[in-house]
């Protein structure tokens, strides 16, 4: 694969080593150089058996991921209000079900609360793909569903291994000062490791962890200084 002289350049600011947090961020931030404002990606290897195990969860990013979030609510009555109050972009049941199997999908996040999953159960096929289907586990189905709205809004984001055990998330984007993004990854590690599982977990929970902007090259995080960050979560 041919790479641009834009992307050559950014990989020579990177040595072949484990970086401290606040180094490896300032290295994020030198080698966005894209005609864009990049989003700050990072990517977790678990040690776990992935085909038996899944970690998932939900973290409130303590200065957002930088995106503008488009919640949908399915809600009815006062909890229908409680949602629109607390800033969802579309409330509704039956009617948004039917728009969404029609092939609309003009938002980002889904909130529901548990009366409504009859409605939402439906859209599974639709929903299911493309990681979009609501969940106790993440928080998205919930009765407190002004708090879930308003948690979206502001920056929380979902997470869960694929089929590698790999978790990949977001984290801000690039023009965040260098403390914005430390303090954000901090918060995501955090949250990950409170997601542990009891069993299944062989040698190190988080072996690996790596950062990028979007158009930007790999940045491998110190494991030990990982490890430290995360185990203050317990």
């Amino acid at each position: 694969m041919k790479h641009s002289r834009r992307f050559l350049t950014a990989v020579a600011l990177i040595e072949r080593k484990g970086y401290p947090l606040d180094e490896a961020v300032e290295k994020l931030k030198a080698s966005a150089t894209a005609g864009f404002d990049e989003t700050a990606e990072v990517s977790f290897t678990l040690g776990i058996k992935a085909s038996q195990t899944i970690v998932r969860g939900t973290c409130s990013l303590p200065h957002g991921t930088g995106k503008t979030v488009r919640v949908l609510a399915f809600a009815r009555g006062e909890s229908a209000s409680e949602a629109q109050q607390a800033g969802a972009d579309y409330v509704g049941g039956d009617d948004l079900a039917k728009q969404i199997l029609g092939g609309w999908m003009e938002f980002d996040k889904i909130v529901a609360t548990p009366d409504m999953m009859a409605v939402v159960g439906k859209l599974g096929k639709v929903l299911g793909p493309r990681g979009l289907m609501p969940s106790p586990k993440t928080g998205t189905v919930t009765k407190a569903i002004g708090k879930a709205v308003q948690d979206l809004k502001k920056g929380m984001v979902e997470f869960r291994t694929d089929r590698f055990g790999v978790i990949h998330s977001v984290f801000g984007k690039a023009s965040f000062e260098a403390s914005a993004l430390r303090e954000n990854l901090v918060a995501l590690i955090r949250s990950i490791q409170e997601r542990k599982p009891e069993e299944g977990v062989k040698g190190r929970y988080i072996k690996k962890a790596a950062i990028s902007s979007t158009m930007g090259p790999g940045i491998v995080l110190d494991l030990n200084e990982v490890t430290a960050v995360a185990e203050q979560a317990d």
